[in-house]
């Protein structure tokens, strides 16, 4: 989820005058060759980005500040797409819309056509879970972006911390997310991870611990709001210390994965709404329930026209 924030981290980089040592970073970036041959086509008027919070503990390391709460490769094999974000990109108008993808959502599979929960497809392969998605939504990706754990906490700590706001008192006492009063409070890598993975988010009211209780759903909502004030956040470090603008780069050049088609330098031109405040956030339409023991989400008969949006087939739905 910080690819997109980094991006315009890169774009500003490219206006202050160092584009050549941007370049020389993004060079080092890593590709997923299998993502590529499972993209779709160019389309008419809509450029869609799928963007992958990965939660994998392979680099995780004893040292860190909230390795008790994340844990390790041994408690916890495999690899799973903690968050799942769709970024469209309007060719025609220049708008951004984002639309996070909860990770319970029951999908048949593309390599086994055999049901499962679509976070369960990014293990499968990076071509797995593009294809998938692209056939429970009937949406195009046209690239694909990927991150993990420690490069998400790597990227926030190279630009000083992100603001982190909350309403109420807040906490999850499964990832240790806490802030204690209502405020926008400076949160450093190991922090703002565990606000974007809690998912038993609750908020103290009238002097009592109430479950949020949407889940999936309402961290979604949280997560796409991180993303534009880390992007605001990234934009003011940046432009009170160009110098440190390597140190950034640095950073995300080790955090992020891409397919082997997309230009870092364009993303950053064409995903900057996310920092200026202009994106269009959306919520997939779901409906909760059950797959035998298994709490999942299915789509509702309220999603069609946004996904025919986010196909380029639709106009832009109403933001509820």
């Amino acid at each position: 989820m910080l690819v997109a924030s980094v991006a315009l981290v890169m774009s500003l980089a490219g206006a202050l005058g160092i584009v050549r040592a941007t370049n020389s970073h993004l060079d080092s970036v890593r590709r997923v060759p299998a993502a590529t041959p499972a993209l779709s086509p160019p389309s008419d008027g809509v450029e869609n980005f799928l963007l992958v919070g990965s939660d994998s503990r392979a680099s995780a390391d004893p040292s860190d500040e909230d390795f008790a709460t994340v844990g390790t490769e041994e408690a916890n094999p495999g690899m799973r797409s903690d968050t799942l974000i769709l970024v469209r990109y309007d060719t025609k108008a220049k708008q951004v819309s984002m639309m996070s993808i909860p990770r319970d959502l029951w999908v048949r599979m593309a390599d086994n056509d055999k049901f499962a929960k679509v976070n369960a497809a990014y293990q499968r392969g990076a071509d797995v879970l593009v294809r998938t998605v692209q056939r429970a939504l009937n949406v195009p990706i046209h690239h694909y972006i990927e991150i993990n754990f420690s490069g998400f906490k790597q990227i926030v700590d190279a630009i000083g911390g992100v603001h982190v706001c909350v309403a109420h008192a807040s906490r999850d006492k499964a990832t240790g997310f806490y802030i204690g009063r209502r405020a926008c409070k400076i949160q450093s890598g190991a922090e703002a991870l565990s606000y974007a993975r809690a998912r038993h988010f609750e908020e103290k009211i009238d002097g009592v611990w109430r479950l949020e209780g949407t889940g999936d759903v309402g961290r979604g909502t949280r997560q796409r709001a991180f993303m534009s004030m880390l992007a605001k956040d990234a934009a003011i470090y940046l432009a009170r210390h160009p110098l440190d603008a390597h140190n950034v780069l640095d950073a995300f050049a080790a955090a992020v994965s891409v397919d082997e088609r997309l230009d870092l330098i364009d993303l950053a031109r064409k995903l900057r709404p996310i920092g200026d405040g202009t994106a269009i956030s959306y919520a997939l339409p779901v409906s909760d329930g059950w797959a035998g023991s298994q709490f999942v989400f299915r789509l509702a008969n309220e999603a069609p026209p946004l996904l025919a949006y986010f196909a380029g087939l639709g106009p832009a739905p109403a933001v509820g």
